[in-house]
């Protein structure tokens, strides 16, 4: 029996939870899913769904054999892919995902060059502020700002942010301007839940480390608001570099504490694909490798004059 045809019909089985459902996935006949996942249960000697009236869930064996498969499948499929040409052409929906603000100040400007230069490539682009898993969501392309677990994705670095508390100059000047990070305790703390809901911010210098316990008078879950208000004069906030480095070359804001925290967090593009990744994935993160490492002084906010 064709074994291309048992994983995928395994995979939609696992997927869907029940025959009957796998069966109108596949377009085949639910005796005919039967018989490709009993054959593969014989010819690998392991049970590999525990079945009842209603619905099957995957055993030990079948949840090791799920992950195999898709990955199997995907080499099979860009092959087939790359057969057709579609590793040389750019082609087909591009979907990335990036944090929120970051990929509204710096994927988004990329992306509408890139979909200029390649009129046969369309984007599906999801900026939200959690960690995507690329698989399940059928997503090509994702941005990650910090250190990376132990993964099978392939990852491009391409900068580093820093974490910068900020306030506006007005502020600093009638409440002063905070020496140590204790002096924090002192003053109108703008917390941005998003980030951290713990309210305690975390400082590492040269291996130093300090907390600094914090009773905030705003908190809200989003950084945008949070800026708002420090820009606007009510408090000091704790945001990454790039969500403030324009307002921070502007004089809008000024960044406070700068010598207690020199910890960078690097960012990666990442991808599920490897070196069979289709075009439309090579040539929109060559694209956007060379433009984020070009904006590297901007996404740190630091002083290119300094190095």
């Amino acid at each position: 029996m064709d074994r291309f045809r048992e994983l995928s019909t395994f995979v939609a089985v696992a997927e869907e939870g029940v025959f009957n459902a796998a069966a109108r996935r596949l377009h085949m006949s639910p005796p005919a899913v039967t018989r490709f996942v009993t054959s593969l249960e014989s010819r690998l000697g392991v049970r590999l769904f525990s079945r009842t009236t209603r619905q099957v869930a995957l055993t030990d064996a079948g949840r090791r054999l799920h992950a195999d498969a898709i990955r199997v499948l995907a080499d099979m499929e860009a092959a087939e892919r790359s057969a057709a040409g579609d590793h040389d052409v750019p082609r087909g929906v591009l979907r990335i995902t990036a944090p929120v603000l970051f990929g509204e100040r710096f994927v988004a400007p990329i992306l509408r060059d890139y979909l200029d230069a390649h009129p046969a490539v369309t984007a599906d682009a999801l900026f939200v502020d959690r960690v995507v898993n690329l698989i399940d969501e059928g997503l090509d392309i994702a941005v990650r700002i910090g250190d990376l677990p132990d993964s099978s994705l392939a990852a491009t670095r391409v900068g580093a942010v820093r974490r910068m508390v900020v306030a506006s100059p007005e502020y600093l000047e009638h409440a002063g301007v905070p020496q140590i990070p204790d002096d924090l305790k002192a003053h109108r703390i703008i917390l941005p839940t998003s980030a951290s809901s713990a309210p305690a911010w975390e400082f590492v210098s040269e291996a130093r480390r300090s907390m600094v316990r914090l009773q905030p008078g705003f908190s809200v879950n989003g950084n945008g608001p949070a800026i708002d208000a420090a820009a606007a004069g009510w408090g000091l906030t704790r945001v990454l570099s790039y969500q403030v480095a324009d307002m921070i070359s502007s004089g809008e804001l000024v960044e406070v504490l700068a010598d207690a925290e020199d910890r960078e967090m690097p960012i990666h593009l990442m991808h599920s694909e490897g070196r069979r990744a289709a075009a439309k994935v090579r040539s929109f993160i060559d694209l956007a490798a060379r433009r984020l490492r070009r904006d590297s002084a901007r996404l740190s906010a630091r002083d290119e004059s300094q190095g």
